[in-house]
């Protein structure tokens, strides 16, 4: 082992500034995008000692870094649990060796590989611990926060995020025009939201249970309903294809969709409700959920009459939506005869899966050109609780053959991975959540999908598509219920971005 001077004045600085009675842990890493994924590693780290150093490999040593290696520590060394970071111009082994941390911690996905730290580790009787950190989903956490007053002024976008993948807005703009201009087919589940206001009277006396009195009730268009009504918003023309029940809901439903401006295909069972969420809501929480659904499959009949009533005019679309909500309206036969169609068209493709109070699999929608799941959908689908996030994204491209990925993360934002122009080299990047005080966290998942399935329609990259995804997902949740989206709600934010940018 020969350590460069710089590294030896490092390992000097770092147990003087640990002293003698605190244990160190070491991390080493890249760290092109920092996301949540890291969070959980360092704050894990943390958990393991009293002194957490960071070792951020310099540029020569990391032949895949996108990011100066004094940029990509500027991002590490603001981040919490993490007490020392430093650029690392020697390789781990040799820094571990003179440095003797207590605690070696490296990611989950490592653990099968060939590890020289463990030599390291061994030579002066240290542990090396692989774990990825302890999952938590928070988008629930939206949910806590107060409601206040709609307004732009709430919605905070990324201004480095513009610089780095060199976007304005101009182009934003350009995108906007272009969407205009698209066509979009989509098909699925049509739910109903129904929000009922109430004032909590107080405790029964009978069974520990709060007593509350209705004050009013409001109903929007959810699920693939309302994604067709923000792409018909938001683009020229829509087409939707959906299966309702006899009911009154399917009715309303119907109506609505028709007032949105979508051109429908719903046909009717006999055999299923039209599917209606029920919020009960006092002192602007949600305190109860009642859902009326079936989760049988369609019939093979209902399946064959959606099918042909989509190649009548799946030439004419420029984008396919998959809104799946898993009620059974999307069989799978039916969505991997409907997606040879759409590629044989040239159609770009976009799906979700929603994995809720339901379950289902987004990695069941082969080769789309963009998926956008949350974190927990993409680990229910790869049966993953404890892999990092970049871990599981590589994992799920892999398994669903889709092109470009945006794992929504609730509070926390958006992780996206792309593969670009060089199909060996995944690109990584991630985006805050713009809006840090929501009204309703509902719908937030569609309107990324339709605004960034149309930016990339529009022939924007993905970095530029999750922006304008970000951005309707950030105007979706300044407000109570579902409502179709504007070009110029959007608009108005990109200039707002654009402004702050300069």
């Amino acid at each position: 082992m020969s350590l460069q001077k710089t590294a030896l004045n490092e390992v000097e600085n770092i147990l003087v500034a640990a002293g003698s009675d605190r244990e160190i842990v070491f991390i080493s890493g890249i760290f092109n995008t920092i996301h949540p994924g890291h969070t959980r590693l360092f704050r894990y780290a943390q958990e393991q000692g009293d002194f957490v150093v960071v070792g951020v490999l310099d540029d020569a040593m990391a032949p895949s870094a996108i990011v100066a290696a004094e940029d990509r520590l500027a991002a590490v060394d603001g981040m919490a649990y993490i007490d020392y970071a430093f650029i690392l111009h020697d390789t781990p082994e040799d820094l571990i060796t003179a440095l003797q941390p207590a605690t070696v911690v490296k990611g989950l996905e490592y653990k099968t590989h060939d590890n020289p730290e463990k030599a390291a580790v061994d030579s002066y009787g240290g542990r090396l611990i692989f774990s990825s950190g302890e999952t938590l989903f928070s988008s629930l956490d939206l949910l806590r926060r107060d409601l206040l007053q709609v307004d732009h002024s709430t919605i905070h976008s990324s201004d480095e995020f513009l610089r780095q993948h060199g976007i304005t807005s101009k182009s934003l703009d350009d995108r906007l025009r272009a969407m205009q201009e698209k066509r979009v087919m989509v098909i699925g589940d049509t739910v109903m939201d129904e929000y009922i206001t109430c004032d909590p009277v107080g405790l029964s006396r009978e069974d520990p249970t709060v007593v509350v009195r209705p004050l009013s009730s409001d109903t929007f268009l959810g699920g693939a309903g309302i994604v067709s009504a923000h792409a018909r918003s938001l683009g020229r023309h829509v087409d939707f294809f959906t299966v309702l029940g006899r009911d009154g809901q399917g009715n309303r439903a119907l109506e609505l969709l028709v007032d949105y401006g979508i051109e429908v295909t719903a046909l009717r069972d006999d055999t299923r409700p039209t599917t209606h969420k029920k919020r009960y809501r006092a002192q602007d929480r949600t305190m109860l959920r009642v859902n009326t659904f079936s989760e049988i499959e369609i019939s093979e009949s209902l399946q064959s009459m959606l099918f042909d009533a989509m190649m009548e005019k799946i030439h004419l679309a420029d984008l396919v939506i998959f809104s799946d909500f898993n009620y059974g309206i999307l069989p799978q036969p039916l969505v991997d005869r409907i997606t040879e169609c759409a590629r044989a068209q040239g159609a770009l493709i976009v799906a979700d899966s929603q994995t809720s109070s339901q379950s289902g699999d987004i990695s069941r929608f082969s080769n789309m050109s963009l998926i956008t799941p949350t974190e927990h959908e993409a680990r229910v689908a790869l049966r993953d609780t404890t892999g990092g996030l970049a871990q599981v994204a590589n994992a799920l491209i892999n398994k669903s053959g889709c092109k470009e990925l945006i794992v929504t993360l609730g509070a926390q934002g958006i992780f996206m991975q792309s593969r670009g122009r060089d199909k060996d080299r995944w690109q990584t990047d991630r985006l805050p959540a713009f809006n840090s005080l929501p009204r309703d966290p509902a719908g937030a998942g569609d309107a990324m999908m339709v605004a960034a399935g149309l930016g990339l329609t529009s022939g924007a990259p993905l970095w530029e598509a999750a922006y304008l995804g970000s951005i309707a997902a950030a105007c979706q949740v300044s407000r109570l219920g579902n409502l179709p989206l504007t070009i110029e709600e959007l608009a108005i934010e990109v200039a707002r971005g654009g402004m702050a940018a300069l």
